[in-house]
């Protein structure tokens, strides 16, 4: 007997008044991750199209993923919309993109550029987000050298670079990756990608 069947067999047994929140919290995890999750800041994959061209031309097929050696990323279910269900996205806190341009060597719809993996090209084509760093919250700032963030990047000096106790400045360069993010030994993190991408 499945355990969603064997909860509302007992329920309705008993005759208990149970809420819904100690419902939820005997529900297998897959059915509560399912829940939705409201403003979510996520990334497209490096190449992406506009987002708006993105999602119409996005066939969902899930091969952009697939072929992610990092698994950064995932695909949304109903949490940011119906127009975004099966569309891949990546969370920077969670995991950051390593930049091997494979998903769009993958991309049948063009959803996701093709990009060579030179610096050149990624620079000049990649957009996913830029990095801000909150000086406030970062340890660097407060007279601690840390540099995390620094030594994550894989565009040092182009993307970010350090001064003084290693604090991190952000160039214009920064084609956000999130792997700055990730690494932020701060809670809540000192560094975070904005996406570049407008709000749909």
């Amino acid at each position: 007997m499945q355990r969603r069947t064997f909860l509302q067999g007992a329920l309705s047994t008993t005759g208990q008044c149970i809420g819904a929140a100690t419902i939820a919290a005997m529900l297998p995890r897959e059915v509560k991750a399912k829940t939705p999750r409201s403003n979510i800041r996520y990334l497209r994959p490096p190449g992406a199209l506009d987002e708006a061209e993105f999602l119409s031309t996005c066939i969902r097929c899930g091969q952009c993923g697939e072929i992610c050696p990092n698994r950064c990323i995932g695909y949304f279910g109903a949490q940011n919309g119906s127009g975004s269900v099966d569309t891949p996205y990546i969370i920077p806190r969670e995991k950051g993109c390593i930049l091997c341009m494979k998903c769009g060597d993958v991309c049948p719809s063009g959803a996701i550029r093709p990009i060579k993996r030179a610096l050149k090209d990624i620079v000049a084509n990649v957009k996913m987000g830029h990095a801000v760093v909150d000086e406030q919250l970062c340890l660097s700032f407060q007279g601690k050298t840390c540099g995390v963030c620094y030594r994550a990047c894989p565009l040092p000096d182009v993307a970010i670079k350090v001064a003084m106790l290693e604090q991190p400045h952000v160039l214009a360069d920064c084609v956000g990756c999130g792997l700055c993010e990730r690494s932020c030994i701060q809670m809540p993190q000192a560094i975070r990608v904005i996406p570049n991408r407008e709000a749909v």
